[in-house]
């Protein structure tokens, strides 16, 4: 019997319902699909909460032992946004840096996601479905933004009894700021896990090359005023550098122009994002 769509009584089957359930408008169809998709990801997220516990404790580790190191650089070479407003706290100034670091590292790994599904098989089964090319990358890095905004909020939460103060709208839109920013560089980790395929090392290579040297010229972690001058000059090309002062603005109760910057940068990162993954999607299943 060939993939009808009816049984011989005249009874739709399951698969001739759900297709004729989906919805026909292009649009629709597409945020229909996303949606499927981006709720599949996180639901294996939300089966394993441990993972995201866990994956906090690199982070705590640096505000509680790296942090008290650099306070002795609180209006000297500690300058920039968010310095002024944090005053003698320290973890005013750091806690930002290190949020983006947690969106650098967490959404570029993602990419591996991808990598054991082609060795087990399930991507293809995924691409067998009616679902279009474009809303799978796009699903797969709204989901991002769940678990990346959750981890942050619980870090500003655990810093205030290290003296972070909070900024209930501040901190608010620098959730925003790093949920968009954790969906675009998600989409580019996918985009290289399908470029990586099989060779697993390109992957691990391509993704520790390049974020090390942004962050470090960022300034994430330490000041880059006290470093030398063609370190500031590139961190000016780094577009991670803008997002991480817009943080420290927000996260400040500042709203300045390197806001303004923070966002462009993040925009930036979602829309270039997006258009790698989508192209290299359709250029894989071609």
């Amino acid at each position: 019997m060939s993939a009808a769509t009816t049984t011989a009584s005249g009874a739709s089957t399951p698969s001739s319902r759900f297709v004729s359930e989906l919805p026909t408008n292009p649009v629709a169809r597409f945020l229909h699909d996303t949606w499927a998709v981006a709720w599949r990801e996180l639901r294996l997220t939300l089966r394993d909460p441990f993972s995201q516990v866990f994956a906090l404790g690199q982070p705590i580790v640096f505000l509680v032992l790296f942090a008290p190191l650099l306070s002795g650089l609180v209006g000297g070479a500690m300058a920039g946004p968010g310095a002024e407003a944090a005053g003698s706290s320290t973890i005013q100034w750091f806690l930002p840096g290190l949020l983006v670091m947690i969106a650098l590292f967490g959404t570029g790994m993602t990419g591996s996601n991808l990598l054991f599904e082609m060795q087990m098989g399930s991507y293809e089964r995924i691409l067998a479905s009616p679902l279009s090319r474009a809303s799978i990358i796009v699903g797969r890095a709204l989901k991002e933004f769940v678990p990346l905004v959750l981890q942050a909020l619980i870090l500003t939460i655990a810093a205030v009894p290290f003296g972070f103060t909070i900024h209930p709208l501040g901190v608010l839109l620098g959730l925003v700021m790093l949920g968009i920013f954790g969906i675009g560089l998600g989409s580019l980790s996918y985009a290289l896990g399908l470029a990586s395929k099989n060779r697993e090392w390109l992957f691990w290579t391509v993704q520790q090359s390049v974020t090390f040297p942004l962050l470090l010229l960022a300034g994430m972690m330490l000041p880059l005023e006290s470093g030398p001058e063609w370190m500031r000059v590139a961190s000016r090309f780094n577009p991670i550098t803008y997002l991480v002062n817009g943080e420290r603005a927000l996260f400040s109760g500042q709203m300045t122009a390197d806001v303004v910057w923070g966002f462009v940068a993040a925009l930036g990162t979602l829309a270039v994002g997006l258009w790698v993954g989508v192209s290299a999607i359709r250029r894989a299943t071609r």
